[in-house]
């Protein structure tokens, strides 16, 4: 069984290309973000870790960390970099796992028990299941999971825009609609009754249906 969210994010201890960690302590009170790539040196990875190096500023003014994970050692993720760099412009600074016994990809249930120990041998075919984003947040709760084919680079961007979601439903109780991007006008979540949202909201809201009430995007 996949892991879901709101499930508490497996925590661990891993060797990285910015020393060792233990996985909830490293994310401490913030949130974070695990993305996995099924072996280095391969081409729409080598982009992905690129624009991802790029937007690291946007998602740190956030209070987001990354964490890359492949399923090879540190020392190829060390040499990796440079291509990477050349190709996109972007060296990455965020840690890397080195997850050559697939220890990790195993406990995050990406790859399945009795794929073995070890990363030698294997092609990118073999780890095509290692391409998942898991969205941690402070609480280590997953809050967001999505996994792609191999063959389609990451939105990046759109990961972006869940954060902002998630810190918005955080923080002000409300949800974002289809499409939302920032200062587009935002959902008051059920759970919060008229009574509530008119204390909260008190030059009340806009509301289409009786269970759809929208109201501006709050500072």
């Amino acid at each position: 069984m996949s892991l879901l969210i709101g499930d508490t994010a497996p925590d661990f201890k891993a060797n990285t290309t910015a020393g060792e960690i233990s996985f909830h302590d490293w994310i401490g009170d913030g949130w974070a973000i695990l993305f996995s790539h099924p072996k280095d040196f391969t081409p729409v990875c080598t982009t992905e870790l690129g624009y991802m190096a790029g937007k690291q500023e946007e998602f740190a003014a956030r209070g987001v960390k990354i964490l890359g994970l492949s399923v090879d050692p540190v020392s190829d993720h060390e040499r990796w970099k440079q291509d990477i760099a050349d190709v996109t412009g972007h060296t990455p600074n965020y840690p890397l796992i080195g997850d050559n016994n697939l220890a990790v990809a195993k406990l995050y249930q990406m790859l399945p028990a009795d794929a073995g120990d070890t990363s030698e041998g294997r092609t990118p075919v073999d780890n095509q299941t290692v391409r998942n984003v898991i969205i941690i947040g402070p609480d280590k709760k997953i809050k967001m999971t999505m996994t792609y084919p191999m063959s389609t680079g990451r939105n990046f961007d759109e990961i972006l825009r869940v954060v902002d979601s998630l810190q918005l439903t955080a923080k002000h109780q409300v949800a974002t609609p289809a499409n939302w991007q920032q200062g587009d006008e935002v959902i008051i979540v059920p759970a919060v009754n008229d009574e509530a949202a008119r204390e909260k909201y008190p030059d009340g809201w806009r509301a289409p249906k009786p269970y759809i009430r929208f109201v501006p995007q709050p500072k």
